[in-house]
């Protein structure tokens, strides 16, 4: 059931996601033939609270009226700070009777400290997945998602993930009718290709001053050719074996896992700087073909080609005109 919904306004909490639940659940489009949901924002102490951008909220309602609430929402906070026991008591007795939770962002954190993410799966805006990790190691933590139903707690990732996390839910109780009308009025795609991965900023591993220093440049010169690992090898004077061994031991990765990620790398930047085809840009490379392009792209981010560049090449202006 999703009926009765409870959001949580917090001291230091974030606008933007405080804003997602109260879009999506708390405006009345009975007009439209949509549900109409019992929608409360609530603070630990029932007193106005002031958000991380300086404005303060103000509600009445303190966490009794959390008992009620089918659903309790959760926005991104500082994940450093400490709440009250009386708010994780007040969250571990909903899920008890069978509400739901659902945090954005950081807001795990505090679904973490009540102990509602142990023996379960969840995720948050990929950078904080390794703290998250590290704080509470009985959760697993999946950082290249945009969320995950780990019914009843459900996390979603950083920021506008929050949306399609909230509108995930509402599919799976309503149906995608009501989801997909709900998204049409917000302006915003009812469901998005692809997941958290390829939002996540990926270093260029440097392979160090050690036997592989002067390999990088080689490699990066050549990442268009059909490399192996014999080629390698004999790039730095050693035998295959050797240089495999020697390679995973110092870069905690096998040479062409590093490879790939090279190639996906060299993609991203042609996918988001230039006009070139996707045969071309599989080419340059490395790839050798469009399809194996797609496969990696699929397997490592999670989208395609196409569908990466729709989201962060961007409109250029045309010359000497006033639009885009």
């Amino acid at each position: 059931m999703l009926h009765d919904v409870a959001v949580l306004a917090l001291d230091g909490g974030h606008a933007f996601e405080l804003g997602v639940f109260c879009e999506i659940f708390g405006i009345d489009r009975g007009d439209d033939g949509l549900p109409v949901y019992d929608f409360a924002v609530v603070s630990p102490t029932g007193t106005s609270v002031r958000t991380r951008h300086g404005f303060r909220v103000e509600t009445p309602h303190g966490l009794e009226r959390l008992e009620s609430a089918d659903l309790i929402g959760i926005p991104a906070s500082d994940p450093d700070v400490r709440h009250s026991e009386d708010l994780y008591e007040a969250l571990r007795a909903a899920v008890a009777r069978g509400a739901r939770v659902l945090s954005i962002c950081s807001g795990a954190f505090l679904l973490g400290e009540a102990g509602l993410l142990d023996g379960r799966r969840c995720t948050t805006h990929w950078r904080y997945g390794e703290e998250l990790a590290r704080r509470y190691p009985k959760t697993r933590v999946e950082v290249d998602v945009l969320f995950v139903d780990e019914d009843p707690v459900i996390t979603g990732a950083g920021t506008v993930a929050g949306i399609d996390t909230c509108l995930h839910l509402v599919r799976k109780e309503q149906g995608s009718a009501v989801a997909n009308d709900i998204a049409r009025r917000m302006v915003a795609p009812p469901h998005r290709d692809g997941n958290q991965a390829q939002y996540i900023k990926r270093p260029n591993v440097e392979l160090g001053v050690g036997p592989f220093a002067s390999l990088q440049a080689w490699l990066q010169a050549n990442l268009h050719e059909q490399l192996t690992v014999e080629s390698m090898a004999r790039h730095v004077n050693m035998s295959p074996r050797t240089f495999a061994r020697r390679f995973h031991q110092e870069m905690g990765i096998t040479p062409l896992q590093w490879l790939t990620n090279q190639r996906i790398l060299l993609a991203q930047q042609h996918l988001e700087n230039t006009d070139e085809s996707i045969t071309t840009i599989a080419e340059r490379a490395g790839f050798g073909s469009s399809a194996t392009l797609r496969h990696h792209f699929a397997q490592r981010l999670g989208t395609t080609p196409h569908s990466y560049r729709r989201t962060f090449r961007g409109r250029r202006t045309r010359p000497n005109s006033a639009f885009p």
